[in-house]
């Protein structure tokens, strides 16, 4: 019987994980390969882990020793270079492909409100997310949509998936692959601290969508007071009123301990804010006169 070894971090690595066992196919996993990532605030290791000891599969930390003998191995949230192993690579892709090959596809597709979002399974080869197709799964979403909201949606995708590669390989049935259409594929750059940073100038919707796609499991959006690096983790879009000689980043109201934001459109009403250097909450703001520095001003 072909056998298969899985790459795993994050929450969706973990929940595949416990479909996997709930399923009839736990047999076939050769061994679990476990990564972790210090910049995240949860890689999902230890829960991993755990599940490996309580259910006896073998694993291994990805630093460890181990060599790989299954016919198949398959990554999830992986983020490191998979070394030859006779194993054929199935790499699992946060979007439907040829659509966000790249970097950060989820979140990039949050910032785009695109209304589906899903998961592409693809044989690995040298050029990254051009592989052939093997299946895809997708789901629907509205807005507003957390980020942590959608990866526990595009996790039922991922089952889904998983489990359909998983009966194919029990079964002995090929697992067929069709090529990707060139002439549709887009591209999703990598992100760094920059682009956390919030424009103010865009509308309140935008921005409000924006500190959505960029909170937890990530940093969240940033913005400065002065020189000082914030945090703005939820906020929510209130009605406009008459401005004039609008200027984008300044406090206009205070409600109770809520400040509200001039945006470029509209009015943002911050509800939890925290510093960037010590996580304390920042809320209430000591001053009124204050303007968040969008990112075209942050040149102190």
């Amino acid at each position: 019987m072909n056998k298969i070894t899985l790459y795993l971090m994050s929450l969706k690595g973990l929940e595949v994980l416990k479909a996997v066992i709930a399923s009839d196919y736990k047999n076939i996993v050769e061994k679990i390969i476990i990564g972790r990532d210090a910049h995240i605030q949860n890689d999902y290791a230890e829960e991993i882990v755990s599940l490996c000891k309580d259910h006896d599969i073998p694993y291994h930390y990805r630093t460890d020793v181990f060599t790989v003998e299954s016919a198949y191995s398959l990554a999830i949230s992986w983020r490191w270079l998979i070394h030859e192993s006779p194993s054929r690579l199935i790499v699992l892709h946060d979007s439907l492909l040829p659509k966000y090959r790249g970097f950060a596809p989820l979140v990039n597709m949050l910032i785009n409100r695109e209304d589906r979002i899903g998961v592409t399974a693809l044989f690995a080869n040298q050029e990254y997310d051009r592989g052939d197709i093997i299946y895809q799964s997708s789901s629907e979403i509205s807005y507003p949509m957390k980020i942590s909201d959608a990866i526990e949606k595009i996790s039922e995708n991922y089952i889904e998936t998983v489990i359909y590669i998983l009966e194919r390989i029990h079964s002995g049935t090929d697992l067929t692959a069709t090529p990707q259409n060139e002439n549709e594929a887009t591209y999703s750059l990598w992100r760094d601290e920059d682009d956390y940073l919030i424009n103010w100038t865009q509308s309140a919707e935008s921005i409000e969508n924006f500190i959505q796609a960029v909170g937890y499991p990530y940093r969240g959006a940033s913005t400065f007071i002065n020189q000082e690096k914030i945090r703005i983790l939820e906020a929510e879009s209130v009605p406009d009123v008459k401005i004039m000689n609008r200027t984008a980043g300044k406090i206009i109201f205070v409600e109770g301990s809520y400040p509200v934001i001039v945006c470029g459109e509209g009015l943002l009403r911050l509800t939890k804010v925290i510093s960037d250097r010590t996580d304390e909450d920042m809320l209430p703001f000591k001053n009124f006169r204050i303007k968040l520095h969008n990112k075209d001003e942050n040149s102190f």
